[in-house]
């Protein structure tokens, strides 16, 4: 069955480069990225897993989680992170984990027989502190991610969780930031006394709410 956002994650045991993994303990309190590979010793998901251990420190200062999956096995993966680190200049700081039976693939929808039978597509998954999908991305196996957008993403879905706000396009943290349009003006008042810039009355700009607070997304 196809995940959709706001679906509980499906949970998982599975075998990983970082020892068993039991997906929801393994998450925590926090929030997570799951992302799929379609195999071990690709030549673009060599590079998506280097720029990912280059992020981590950032995803780490988020309280986000990050591991990756392929359908190969431990053995592969330890070989495959040895040629990660030669080739991109960074160790594989994050779990990789093995699904040789495709069982979190299937769970996950990772297989889409149109685009390639056997192997998963480049799916990410973002996950939040309740368990729940909270970001979709599919992409084809001929494209590599963007982990800057990702990053990004989970800065305004970490702030606008519990803010009344929403993001404007190639929003980044720090820019303004748009009040919710099921907010009335009144209601909005009461959130955001120091008032609003208004483009029309449905498009109302106010600062960053973690510039103020000084709490990061």
């Amino acid at each position: 069955m196809t995940l959709r956002l706001g679906d509980v994650a499906p949970d998982f045991t599975a075998a990983s480069t970082h020892g068993e993994i039991r997906f929801h303990e393994w998450i925590g309190d926090g929030w997570a990225i799951l992302f799929s590979h379609p195999k071990d010793f690709t030549p673009v998901c060599t590079t998506e897993l280097g720029a990912v251990a280059k992020l981590k420190p950032e995803f780490d200062k988020r309280g986000v989680k990050v591991v990756g999956l392929s359908v190969d096995g431990v053995e592969d993966h330890e070989g495959w992170s040895r040629d990660i680190e030669a080739t991109q200049g960074v160790a594989l700081n994050f779990p990789l984990i093995a699904d040789k039976n495709r069982a979190v693939a299937e769970a996950y929808d990772m297989i889409h027989p149109n685009a390639e039978a056997t192997q998963t597509v480049r799916s990410v998954f973002v996950i939040d502190n309740q368990k729940k999908v909270r970001l979709t991305l599919t992409y084809p196996a001929s494209t590599g991610r963007d982990f800057d957008e990702v990053l990004r993403v989970v800065d305004s879905l970490k702030l606008t969780s519990g803010s009344s706000v929403a993001t404007p396009a190639n929003w980044r943290q720090g820019d303004d930031v748009i009040i919710l349009a099921s907010l009335s003006d009144e209601q909005a008042r009461e959130k955001f006394p120091d008032g609003w810039r208004a483009e029309r009355p449905y498009l109302r700009y106010v600062p960053d709410p973690s510039k103020q607070t000084g709490r990061t997304a």
